[in-house]
C-alpha cells in the first residue's frame, strides 16, 4: 500500500521527531511516499513548482493519507483538500488541546483522532492500515 504522510514542514518542525517515528512504523508494512517529511535534517533545495508537482503526483498515486496536524500548516491543509478531491481516505491525528480548523473538523469526510500520548497512536495506526489493506 502507498501512503502519503502529511506533516508540517514550513509551518514548523517541532513535531519532526514524531513524524520520523510514525513513518518508521508505517514503513514496516507499507511504502511511505513522503518519508522525507520525517527527515530530522530536512533541507529544502527543490523549487516550489517542483515540490507542488511531486506532492500532487504522490497524492494521486497514494492509497491512503495519514496526517499529523498538531502543528498548523497551510500546506498540509491544502494536501488534505486535494486528497479529498481525489477520493483518497484521510486520517488525521492531533494532540488533545489543539484546536483544529473547522474546515477539517466540520468536514465529515475526514477521520480525526485526538490523542494525549504518542503511545496511543501506534495501535490506532496499525488498525487503520490493517482496515485499509482489507478494503
Amino acid at each position: 500500500m502507498k501512503i502519503y504522510f502529511a506533516g508540517s514542514i514550513r509551518g514548523g518542525r517541532s513535531d519532526a521527531d514524531l513524524y520520523h517515528r510514525l513513518i518508521a512504523c508505517m514503513k514496516r508494512t507499507d511504502t511511505v511516499l513522503t518519508e522525507h517529511v520525517g527527515d530530522l535534517h530536512l533541507q529544502e533545495s527543490t523549487e516550489d513548482p517542483d515540490i507542488y508537482a511531486q506532492d500532487t503526483a504522490w497524492l494521486r498515486e497514494s492509497d491512503l493519507v495519514i496526517a499529523e496536524c498538531s502543528c498548523p500548516s497551510l500546506g498540509v491543509g491544502y494536501e488534505l483538500a486535494y486528497a479529498e478531491r481525489f477520493g483518497k481516505p484521510v486520517h488525521i491525528f492531533c494532540r488533545k488541546g489543539i484546536h483544529l480548523s473547522a474546515m477539517l473538523t466540520g468536514d465529515p469526510y475526514f477521520r480525526i483522532y485526538s490523542y494525549e500520548d504518542e503511545a496511543e497512536l501506534y495501535p490506532l495506526l496499525d488498525q487503520i492500515l490493517k482496515k485499509a489493506r482489507e478494503a
